[in-house]
């Protein structure tokens, strides 16, 4: 008995459970109408990476002042989803505020039977999505983008304009809370970058 009793001791600790993030839960009311014109509909493409580490749901941190080109996760953080799909989440609730936003193969069937002129596609290319710790206690959240609008023609599509967008949050704690915190930051202020870049281009 004493010996059964021991040996239960030596066993391993329960694991304990990787906490879940996600972005929040967007707005929590409708907004308001105003007398702004509704800007025209948009199709929104699946948000595209380079596959690898950004394919699952780790939170992902670099300590640019060993070593920048290493991505770590953090070991007891996770994403709810994939963080392509949470930025194309994110964008569609925020897009969605002013403009009719379609998936990109909905609006394509929707459109075809009616004849009618497809809205403009929006396709994005997540390539950075990390903590970035700059010293032992400065980071940021880091996320780069490159946005594509296109014209979906008879003939097949037509460049209507490319963006860039890459912003940075200060992180309030150098920890995996602190990270996620500050890439929700950095994400809707690169959607409000986006969509001020979209209400400029011309309507067709």
């Amino acid at each position: 008995m004493v010996l059964a009793v021991s040996g239960c001791s030596g066993l391993p600790d329960k694991p304990t459970r990787a906490t879940m993030y996600d972005f929040g839960p967007g707005p929590l009311a409708t907004q308001p109408s105003t007398r702004q014109a509704p800007l025209p509909p948009l199709a929104l493409d699946d948000v595209s990476t380079s596959g690898g580490a950004l394919d699952n749901m780790a939170v992902l941190y670099r300590l640019a002042y060993t070593d920048a080109q290493q991505l770590r996760p953090y070991s007891q953080a996770r994403w709810s989803m994939p963080p392509a799909q949470l930025v194309r989440q994110r964008l569609r609730e925020q897009l969605g505020q002013r403009r009719a936003v379609f998936s990109a193969g909905s609006s394509v069937a929707l459109n075809r039977s009616q004849n009618a002129v497809l809205p403009l596609l929006l396709r994005l290319d997540l390539e950075e999505f990390s903590h970035l710790f700059t010293a032992p206690n400065t980071s940021v959240g880091l996320i780069r983008l490159r946005a594509t609008l296109l014209e979906v023609t008879p003939a097949g599509e037509k460049l209507v304009g490319q963006r860039n967008v890459i912003v940075q949050r200060p992180a309030s704690s150098n920890d995996a809370p602190g990270g996620v915190r500050a890439l929700t930051a950095a994400t809707d202020a690169a959607i409000e970058e986006l969509d001020q870049w979209l209400q400029q281009t011309p309507a067709r």
